[in-house]
């Protein structure tokens, strides 16, 4: 087992929640609100009502979990990665099949939904919970979220939207993985087994923008059927969110945030890979 496949993860995850949660809060207020026409409106109502900590809200909870998330999305993807590559009967020095490559990070992307879903539904709860001046914040953090979750809508409350949680994780780690591969590898040197960190950097973040390109639409449903109940918009599931969604505002509605995810996601996941490279090769030269 690569266990420090599943450290580097860890790492690299929590380095990159603390890199692009601003601009993830602005993403969910867009996706779920209707309030704000674009992205600056979004966040000069935010400084204007908010201030600096309304970018911040729900962050605590998402940054203590992000740990076990990507350590499992990482952990897994090179894991699946590297026992299909002995089904195949290669050897390590052969290069990994393209198709391995999206199993594994397909993998990788639904393995993590089991501890980030319940998590996910605070931060996206915290995030779209605005504390203006004549309205009283129906949770007071985190953990009262969590328990007042489970509390009036029971433990199944903390799944929901996890549907669309499988349908975004999934193909959008399976592009994340497949294309940082395949850059690295185009651009690495003919004479080195890793590639650079300009490589690197750059690979990242080209990445995080594809897998955000395919997991938006899915992102809008997720964070629709999180908040349902709350801001008073109900849906009886995930197609009736996605019909009445596309019905009353047009099939554009499932992209947006993505300007949002894909400027987000640049400096973000190239700050992952590259914590991520650094931990890896650390820790296996330290082996």
């Amino acid at each position: 087992m690569h266990l420090a496949d599943f450290v580097a993860g860890s790492v690299g995850g929590a380095f990159g929640v603390a890199v692009g949660y601003p601009l993830d809060t602005v993403k969910v207020r867009i996706q779920t609100q209707t309030r704000d026409s674009g992205v600056w409106e979004c966040v000069r109502r935010t400084c204007r009502t908010e201030g600096v900590r309304g970018f911040y809200r729900g962050m605590s909870m998402p940054l203590s979990t992000v740990s076990i998330s990507s350590s499992l999305v990482f952990g897994t993807y090179r894991n699946v990665l590297h026992l299909l590559h002995e089904l195949r009967h290669r050897s390590a020095a052969d290069p990994h099949h393209k198709a391995d490559l999206f199993v594994s990070g397909f993998a990788g992307g639904v393995a993590q939904v089991l501890v980030m879903s319940p998590a996910d539904i605070v931060k996206v709860r915290l995030q779209c919970q605005t504390e203006l001046p004549d309205s009283r914040p129906k949770y007071r953090g985190p953990v009262h979220c969590l328990l007042s979750i489970a509390r009036d809508e029971g433990l199944l409350g903390l799944y929901r939207g996890s549907a669309a949680l499988v349908l975004r994780d999934g193909p959008s780690f399976a592009t994340y993985f497949l294309t940082y591969s395949s850059i690295c590898d185009s651009l690495r040197s003919t004479d080195s087994s890793q590639p650079g960190w300009p490589v690197v950097l750059l690979a990242g973040g080209v990445s995080g923008m594809c897998g955000w390109a395919v997991g938006t639409p899915m992102d809008v449903i997720k964070a629709r059927l999180q908040v349902s109940g709350v801001s008073g918009r109900r849906y009886r599931g995930f197609f009736h969110c996605l019909s009445h969604s596309v019905r009353s505002e047009g099939a554009a509605v499932l992209f947006r945030g993505l300007t949002v995810n894909c400027i987000r996601a640049f400096p973000v996941n190239m700050s992952v890979f590259a914590m991520y490279e650094l931990v890896v090769r650390f820790l296996r030269s330290a082996s």
